[in-house]
């Protein structure tokens, strides 16, 4: 089978891993904790997506953040010690990204299905390529390889920019980008996407905007439950989602509908 999709582009942490987007969260928590500038994990949250050295600036430009490093420092934060939180963060990130390298549910079974319809399977991230490497093994065992890696550092600029996504199209041979589809849990990958000129789909339940694990999001109640999934959804659609889905389990009716618009000549936007 043909699908009008030529390729779908996923992103790894709270979208087809690690559901509640956590690794990134232990990972910086411990990190400045060494730097003797303790964050919270709301803050370690707020620009999840970017490039974990991009992350690291936005932290430290935050006024709490910055402050913080003064009154521990002596003076504010530099790109050399912006430098050098980075390079400790990287084995810290490896080791919490090994962690927490179970797929999401239907994750495998959602590639597979695509890959029957003749779709081509990308991926893009905010880690860097020493930090996906004890994920890219553990998620082949469990079913899911995608075609197309591009790892954070590997092009020019990072998300929201659109040039991981474009550089996964061009590893895939997958065009024109109206004809494929971008999909992420964070805010700057659905800017990712539109910039690239893609349809996007915002996963909100697994990812960043909930940022529980599975156990405790099934374990809220109904109500709050849904209460927060329509609260990180509202966000994403915000930043650009054409589609919003609870998890990648239940892509599969917007990705449908994505390729019947695709058929009929209908641009994302």
């Amino acid at each position: 089978m043909t699908s009008p999709i030529k390729a779908v582009i996923f992103d790894w942490a709270g979208t087809v891993i690690d559901f509640g987007c956590l690794a990134p969260v232990d990972a910086l928590i411990a990190a400045y904790a060494e730097a003797g500038v303790p964050i919270s994990a709301a803050e370690a949250r707020a620009d999840m997506g970017r490039a974990k050295r991009d992350h690291v600036a936005a932290l430290m430009a935050t006024p709490r953040i910055r402050q913080a490093w003064i009154d521990a420092k002596g003076a504010p934060p530099s790109a050399a010690d912006g430098d050098r939180l980075f390079a400790a963060l990287e084995p810290l990130m490896a080791a919490a990204a090994a962690r927490r390298s179970v797929l999401i549910p239907g994750a495998a079974e959602l590639v597979r299905e695509l890959r029957a319809d003749g779709v081509r399977i990308g991926s893009c991230t905010g880690y860097t390529r020493p930090m996906m490497q004890p994920i890219l093994p553990r998620a082949a065992e469990q079913g899911y390889a995608p075609d197309a890696v591009i790892c954070a550092g590997e092009t020019p600029s990072g998300r929201p920019s659109p040039l991981m996504a474009w550089a996964a199209l061009i590893q895939l041979d997958a065009w024109p980008a109206s004809a494929c589809v971008k999909i992420d849990d964070a805010e700057v990958g659905m800017g990712e996407g539109r910039s690239a000129g893609c349809w996007t789909i915002g996963v909100a339940a697994s990812g960043n905007g909930v940022g529980l694990d599975l156990p405790d999001y099934l374990g809220l109640p109904a109500a709050e439950r849904r209460e927060r999934f329509e609260a990180a959804g509202a966000s994403l659609r915000e930043a650009g989602a054409h589609f919003v889905v609870e998890t990648i389990a239940d892509a599969r009716p917007a990705l449908t509908e994505i390729a019947d618009r695709i058929a009929a000549g209908i641009p994302p936007g």
